[in-house]
C-alpha cells in the first residue's frame, strides 16, 4: 500500500466558478503562469504565452478531434427511450458505452432515426459502462456527424449549443476519435500559433483519442490501486525528431495538456527513449513520478481527486499545486474544461 490517499487531492471549489460557457475569445481566457523552481505566480491572459516560449521550444499538440459521441435511440421491442454515450472504441463496430436507463437488457436492440444503424447491447461491466455492436453500411465516424451529438462535460449545466460545434474543438483538430476535447488546447488560435512560430518556436503534434479512462472516477481509497482504461495514440516521426533536436539544443519540451504529457511519458518508459510509435497506453501518472520528456506542461484546473490533478501534482508537487488552486479560487479563475489555463515552467 502506498502512502497516497484520494482525499490527499481533494480541495473545495465554488460551483459558480465551474466555466459554463467558453470565453468570447479563445485567447482572451486567463493565465496562470506557475515558475516551479521559485514557486512564484503570475497572472496573466493567454493571449500572453509567447512571453514565455523561446526559440528552440517545442509546443507539443494533441491533434485528436471529438466526434459526435451522444446518441439517442429507441429500443426496438418497446421503443423505450436510450441515450449512449460511447466511450471507447474496442474494434470498428464495438464500443464501450454508458446506456441510460442502466438496466438495459443484454441482447437489447436499440434503433435509431434518420440513418440506417442499429445497436446490440452485448455486454456488462463496471460503473454502469457497457459493451455495443454496431450494424451499419458505410463509414461510422460520418454517421455520428448525422446522427450523434458532441458531449459536453457533465459539469456544464445547460443544453448543446451551435457554437459548441466550434469551440469544443482546438482550431488544429484534425484526427477523428475523442469523446472529449484536449481543453488545454482550446485557448489557442491560428494567430497565436503563428505568432509562436515565428518567434522560433517549433509546433508538432501527435494523437491521443480521449475517452473514458481519462475522466473515470477514482474510488479506490488508494489511488495507486486504481485501473487506467487504455487510450489510442500516435506519435509520428517528425515530432520524435523535433523533440531530439531541441533536446540537444537545450531548449524545452512544453507539453499542451496531460494527454500530450501522457504520450510522451508513456513511450519513453516502454522504449528507454522517444520513437515514431502507434498504440495503447494505461500510463497512470502520480507523485512521484520522474519525467523523462516533458519539461514544462500547460493544462486546465482539474476537478478534485481525479487522475488528472495526480498528474499535474506529480510534475509540480501536490502541496504546492493545492495552493495555487487555492490562490486560483480567490482569484476567480474560471475551471474546468471551458475555464482559464495554467503554465507550468
Amino acid at each position: 500500500m502506498s502512502s497516497l490517499k484520494l482525499l490527499d487531492f481533494d480541495y473545495h471549489f465554488p460551483k459558480e466558478l465551474i466555466a459554463q460557457y467558453p470565453m468570447p475569445r479563445r485567447d482572451a481566457s486567463r493565465l496562470l503562469v506557475l515558475k516551479r523552481a521559485t514557486k512564484k505566480i503570475e497572472h496573466r491572459r493567454f493571449g500572453e504565452i509567447q512571453r514565455y516560449l523561446t526559440r528552440h521550444d517545442v509546443l507539443v499538440l494533441n491533434d485528436t478531434r471529438v466526434v459526435p459521441a451522444r446518441l439517442f435511440g429507441r429500443k426496438v421491442d418497446s421503443g423505450g427511450k436510450v441515450e449512449l454515450l460511447l466511450l471507447e472504441m474496442l474494434d470498428r463496430n464495438r464500443w464501450r458505452a454508458l446506456v441510460k436507463p442502466g438496466r438495459t437488457r443484454l441482447g437489447q436492440e436499440i434503433g435509431f432515426d434518420r440513418v440506417r444503424i442499429r445497436a446490440k447491447i452485448v455486454g456488462h461491466h463496471q460503473a454502469g459502462v457497457s459493451e455495443v455492436i454496431f450494424y451499419f453500411d458505410g463509414d461510422f465516424m460520418e454517421i455520428l456527424k448525422d446522427l450523434g451529438m458532441v458531449p459536453l462535460p457533465p459539469y456544464i449545466k445547460r443544453s448543446l449549443t451551435r457554437s459548441d460545434l466550434r469551440r469544443y474543438q482546438t482550431v488544429y483538430a484534425r484526427t477523428d476519435g475523442a469523446i472529449a476535447a484536449p481543453t488545454a488546447g482550446l485557448h489557442f488560435t491560428k494567430g497565436i500559433l503563428n505568432k509562436l512560430s515565428s518567434k522560433g518556436v517549433k509546433i508538432v503534434y501527435l494523437t491521443l483519442h480521449i475517452n473514458y479512462a481519462t475522466f473515470r472516477p477514482v474510488m479506490e481509497n488508494d489511488p495507486v490501486d486504481h485501473k487506467m482504461y487504455s487510450e489510442y495514440f500516435e506519435l509520428p516521426p517528425q515530432t520524435v525528431e523535433a523533440i531530439d533536436r531541441a533536446k540537444n539544443d537545450r531548449g524545452r519540451i512544453v507539453a499542451v495538456g496531460t494527454s500530450s504529457c501522457r504520450v510522451l511519458e508513456s513511450v519513453f518508459k516502454d522504449n528507454g527513449r522517444l520513437m515514431p510509435t502507434k498504440g495503447w497506453t494505461d500510463l497512470f501518472i502520480y507523485p512521484p513520478y520522474k519525467f523523462e520528456v516533458v519539461d514544462a506542461l500547460l493544462t486546465n484546473f482539474h476537478f478534485p481527486k481525479t487522475t488528472l490533478i495526480m498528474l499535474v501534482s506529480a510534475f509540480c508537487g501536490r502541496e504546492l499545486l493545492l495552493e495555487v488552486y487555492q490562490k486560483a479560487i480567490e482569484t476567480r479563475y474560471r475551471l474546468f474544461s471551458y475555464g482559464d489555463a495554467m503554465l507550468i515552467i
